[in-house]
């Protein structure tokens, strides 16, 4: 009796001692979380948890990826997360990942983190190039990349060299072409360009709407052998069921349409799919492990529910989300006009001020050089001044003399010479006298004038001084009026920065905003139609720009099936058709 109750003590204090927690890590695809979970959380509970995390509402496209012996598997949402088989230590490490494609991603992804979730997922994959991407669509998927992530494009901000340590080609493409680091960010910077004026969330969009329309896009890929044991690929996406060769992953043998399959099944590793047509063959293949046919049939039934899904209307959730996107879409389109209205408005003001200061440098300019010429005026007329003094002192001498002269002359006259031979000299001294008179006479008429003309030129030297410093005084007058204006339009010290805030705006969106809006989305699609064929025109001409570099001896396997189907006119969508009107005969693979 006492050791059984010593047994049941040592139970319970064992019970005790079990943690009733474990941590969690999630890896998104830009961040890492960790969570304290519950040892008794189902899959959802974790689920929940990291959705409501990451403020994410369109919950049915992810789900909880881990790794078990090389395969990956999914965490389900009605088990309980340590009965799974994950790793026993801690933390527990889960990728939070796209498990489903949309078909068009443009109408089903509505919240931003939604899209940009995506984004970073179908940009990985084609970067590690487990999605087929042409050379010249990787040129401008690149290029939408970099305007997500570094705005618009800015050639003093965004130089030669600034995406050295980007990372945005695939290894294959660089390998395919004989082009320098620089040759391709050139290229890549041509049409980076373009896309001015686009928001973060507007340049992923066109990325993904861009990658969807690739080949290998929201596939799925597993090796299956048919009943004869021929090595296939079953490729699984948000479209169907398709069989590959597994030496051509981009064009199927055969599809099978979502809604063309009445049933999928499978026993131990043997899988089978019925279609609704009873003509035609009943499709059995087999795969490696019993694993990855639950994997299989796990990614059919969430793809064949989001394809009915999308054809039927939406719930209240998802039309109350889209509402709240058209609204949020508007207020950010409104938002981006004001602040393009403010900008435009602050570089007007700008060049306003830049204009001002340089007609102000200008006026300066020219004010220094009126006082530069009023001071040489004033020196010019200084020294005409003191010429005119002199030649006016000179001219006052020489009357003296002439005085002096007549009235030495006047003496002599009034002299008696008794004499014939004095009578003789004194007429000829009174003669010499007299010429000298004259001569003295003409000197002080010739030295009167040039002391007028003097006169006259201080004159004018005094009205070129007055003519100067009135221009000056008008030069100072407006300098002194301009600051004024242009306080009125340069840009004060203080401008405010643009940054909005909440509480400073506030829209009304009415019925009629709402109409223009769906006026202007509607605008917007068919605009987007016409960019599509000046979009492959664009491809096409930098496919042939940079044909000549290639290198055809190391082309892949994907690139010459490429070139194969756009030889053909082939794409993603046509040849699933084809396959799919061939369906209608019994199945031979």
């Amino acid at each position: 009796m006492a050791g059984a109750i010593a047994s049941r003590m040592s139970f319970s204090s064992l019970k005790r001692k079990q943690p009733k927690t474990f941590t969690v890590r999630i890896v998104t695809m830009d961040a890492e979380m960790e969570f304290n979970c519950e040892v008794k959380w189902k899959g959802k509970d974790l689920f929940d948890l990291v959705c409501r995390t990451l403020g994410l509402r369109e919950t049915w496209f992810f789900g909880l990826q881990y790794t078990i012996k090389d395969t990956v598997a999914w965490l389900k949402m009605d088990k309980k997360v340590l009965d799974h088989d994950v790793p026993t230590e801690e933390p527990v490490t889960f990728h939070f990942l796209a498990k489903f494609y949309p078909e068009n991603a443009e109408e089903e992804l509505v919240q931003e983190i939604t899209q940009h979730l995506f984004f970073l997922q179908v940009k990985k994959q084609i970067l590690d190039e487990k999605i087929y991407c042409p050379p010249e669509a990787s040129v401008l998927l690149a290029s939408y990349a970099v305007q997500a992530k570094y705005g618009d494009y800015d050639p003093t901000v965004h130089q030669r060299g600034f995406l050295a340590q980007e990372e945005l080609l695939p290894k294959r493409v660089i390998n395919l072409y004989q082009m320098t680091p620089e040759m391709w960010e050139e290229r890549i910077t041509a049409w980076y360009a373009e896309h001015r004026g686009r928001a973060r969330d507007e340049a992923e969009m066109e990325y993904l709407k861009i990658a969807q329309d690739l080949e290998m896009y929201g596939v799925n890929y597993f090796a299956i052998k048919n009943k004869k044991g021929t090595e296939l690929l079953l490729g699984v996406d948000a479209l169907g069921l398709h069989i590959y060769d597994p030496e051509n992953r981009l064009t199927p043998k055969i599809s099978f349409p979502w809604n063309e399959i009445r049933n999928i099944s499978y026993s131990d590793k043997e899988f089978t799919i019925k279609p609704l047509d009873k003509k035609i063959d009943v499709f059995k293949f087999n795969s490696s492990k019993l694993r990855v046919n639950k994997l299989i049939l796990q990614l059919c039934i969430g793809n064949h529910d989001l394809f009915m899904r999308r054809r039927k209307a939406d719930s209240l959730e998802v039309q109350q989300m889209k509402a709240q996107a058209r609204e949020e879409k508007a207020r950010k389109q409104m938002e981006r006009q004001c602040l393009a209205r403010e900008k435009q408005m602050r570089e007007e003001a700008e060049r306003t001020r830049d204009e001002l200061e340089r007609r102000l440098l200008q006026l300066k300019e020219e004010a220094t050089m009126a006082n530069e010429a009023l001071m040489r005026s004033e020196e010019t007329a200084d020294l005409l001044a003191e010429k005119a003094q002199i030649t006016e002192e000179e001219a006052k001498l020489l009357a003296q003399k002439a005085a002096e002269a007549e009235q030495e002359m006047q003496r002599i006259k009034a002299t008696a010479i008794r004499t014939e031979e004095e009578k003789r000299l004194m007429e000829q001294k009174v003669l010499e006298a007299e010429m000298l008179a004259l001569k003295m006479a003409e000197e002080s008429e010739r030295r009167a004038k040039e002391a007028d003309q003097l006169k006259q030129d201080l004159q004018e030297a005094r009205d070129s001084e007055r003519r100067a410093k009135q221009k000056l005084l008008e030069i100072t007058s407006k300098s002194s009026y301009t600051p004024m204006n242009s306080s009125t339009t340069a840009l004060p010290a203080d401008l405010p920065s643009f940054n909005l805030i909440s509480e400073s705006l506030s829209f009304d969106f009415k019925d009629t905003d709402m109409k223009r809006l769906s006026m202007e989305i509607e605008k917007e699609k068919v605009e987007y139609m016409e960019k599509s064929k000046h979009l492959q025109e664009q491809l096409n001409e930098l496919k042939t720009e940079i044909e000549a570099l290639k290198l055809k001896e190391r082309e892949t396997a994907l690139d010459i099936l490429h070139n194969e189907n756009t030889n053909r006119g082939n794409s993603k969508h046509n040849t699933i058709k084809k396959p799919q009107a061939q369906g209608r005969r019994p199945i031979c693979i």
